[in-house]
């Protein structure tokens, strides 16, 4: 199944289900129930305004690992996620932070989700985290072992990070869809949250066929000069109280969102 048979509509919006900090994240309390609460609450709000997709992350397992995330990490993401995948009846994705495709991929088929997010899928970036090295020759390979049809969207130019060699957006954009066989590329601003810039969101279509994603930043107030290039949106900062990704979602921002997209669509 390919990204339109996936999504069916044109355009749409992908809202992340953060999740409350999971066990082994230094913030986390001991306790699984206000986990998964609070991410079916979240669920309940996006349903209730006509959110199409979904995408589930440990975004609160703040310091992450640059690499593999622990047993008790992916068992807990995978857990959260197969209840969201059951409460929402849309697409659902994975995103382990900070770059685990391995493990978001097996989540994904266990909990029988849709789609993974993979923030470096190929070549080597300084993080926060440190230096993050693709793997995309084993992500590739376990989502073949698995006999998996999960997506992989990869981001170009990642946030919070920057190339060890910088060979460009064009040249990240190709190798993506021809030597990664992502399907679907995501193009965001520097940091979560900050404006994804419609030039590099035209630079980066004008390289590649796949499906663009913009993954960052997009607002009712700024949608309007990516929407006509980009052809879905994934939003988390901006459903929060304030537009703050630590806080919890408020849903008349959600509703704010929702109200501007259906007015562009017509």
């Amino acid at each position: 199944m390919g990204f339109q048979e996936l999504f069916g509509r044109r355009k749409p919006v992908i809202a992340c289900v953060h999740l409350l900090p999971l066990p082994g994240a230094p913030a986390y309390d001991g306790r699984m129930g206000p986990v998964y609460d609070t991410a079916l609450a979240d669920v309940e709000i996006f349903k209730r305004q006509g959110v199409e997709a979904l995408i589930v992350e440990n975004f609160r397992d703040k310091p992450f690992y640059p690499g593999r995330v622990p047993a008790e990490t992916a068992a807990a993401l995978a857990a959260v996620t197969r209840e969201v995948v059951k409460a929402s009846g849309v697409p659902v994705g994975v995103n382990a932070l900070r770059n685990d495709a391995l493990a978001a991929l097996a989540v994904a088929a266990a909990a029988e989700a849709h789609f993974i997010r993979v923030n470096v899928h190929m070549g080597a970036v300084v993080s926060e985290q440190g230096v993050i090295q693709g793997v995309s020759h084993e992500t590739l390979r376990l989502r073949a072992a698995l006999r998996s049809n999960v997506l992989i969207f990869a981001d170009v130019g990642v946030k919070h990070a920057a190339p060890l060699a910088d060979r460009g957006l064009a040249a990240e954009t190709r190798d993506l869809a021809e030597r990664g066989l992502a399907d679907a590329i995501i193009v965001s601003g520097e940091l979560t949250g900050a404006e994804t810039q419609a030039g590099d969101v035209e630079l980066v279509g004008a390289h590649t066929r796949l499906p663009l994603l913009i993954g960052s930043g997009v607002t009712p107030e700024n949608i309007h000069r990516v929407f006509a290039r980009a052809d879905g949106f994934i939003v988390g900062s901006y459903f929060k109280k304030d537009g703050r990704g630590e806080h919890l979602v408020e849903e008349s921002r959600v509703q704010a969102f929702m109200d501007r997209i259906v007015f562009l669509r017509k």
